[in-house]
């Protein structure tokens, strides 16, 4: 539970920023150093995944690298059950709410979970929401996502409330990494009235700049992740700092 009491403390002081790697993206060799810029920049976790390609041998070798070279705790966000590695310091433990496959919203679960306890991997419940446009980005094409629609809040909050009485510890409101549009501010608020304080509530996808992020914030949002930016800038440390400096700069 050492990743989990982390979250929890770091919450009492300010929103948190999540940093996704995704190591297919960034490039294998490239992952620790680009890991170390974003723990230079300020953010609070490191998330390692990707929709397709992070698996096996290639992944345990590079969430080894990365945490070798960071202090912050180093969280799979895994695509399938082949985004597993021992070497974590958590795991998020995904189920896609909203999928018209069972397999994303219990099966891989099911399967996943013997592993996760032969490797003694912290596990941390998040339910995973994706909003529109999630039907253009690789997470709600692979995993057969109904997106939920800007212009009903109202059923991401159902979902999300779902959710709480499951007894998940994370919402994560996700619009697909390189989304053309972040989750509208309009969702996030009216999922965060649904849910209150708890289960914390994530957002990621389409947030491009750190005002957009800060915005997330004042909707509601308790974690901001992003992932694509880190792929398209020259320094990653600079960019992280201007996110980072945003999102806690917000009071809870």
């Amino acid at each position: 539970m050492k990743v989990w009491r982390y979250i929890e403390e770091k919450l009492e002081e300010h929103p948190l920023y999540f940093v996704l790697i995704d190591p297919d993206e960034t490039g294998y060799d490239v992952a620790p150093k680009v890991a170390e810029e974003v723990e230079e920049g300020g953010a609070d976790l490191i998330l390692i995944g990707g929709t397709v390609g992070v698996q096996g041998e290639i992944l345990d070798s590079v969430v080894k690298s990365i945490k070798e070279s960071v202090d912050i705790p180093v969280v799979l966000f895994p695509g399938d059950i082949s985004g597993i590695s021992k070497y974590a310091d958590a795991i998020l433990y995904i189920s896609l709410l909203n999928s018209r496959n069972p397999y994303y919203i219990s099966g891989v679960q099911a399967l996943a979970a013997p592993i996760l306890l032969r490797y003694g991997l912290e596990v941390i419940p998040t339910a995973y929401l994706i909003t529109e446009p999630g039907q253009e980005t690789a997470a709600g094409w692979v995993g057969d996502a109904r997106p939920l629609p800007r212009r009903k809040p109202s059923l991401a909050a159902t979902y999300a409330l779902a959710a709480k009485f499951i007894g998940f510890r994370m919402v994560y409101l996700e619009a697909g990494s390189g989304a053309s549009y972040p989750v509208d501010d309009g969702i996030i608020s009216t999922v965060k009235r649904a849910i209150g304080d708890f289960p914390y509530l994530i957002v990621g996808g389409g947030i491009r700049d750190p005002e957009t992020a800060l915005s997330k914030v004042k909707a509601g949002a308790d974690i901001i992740v992003t992932g694509t930016i880190v792929e398209l800038v020259d320094d990653v440390r600079k960019t992280v700092r201007r996110f980072a400096d945003a999102i806690h700069s917000a009071t809870r």
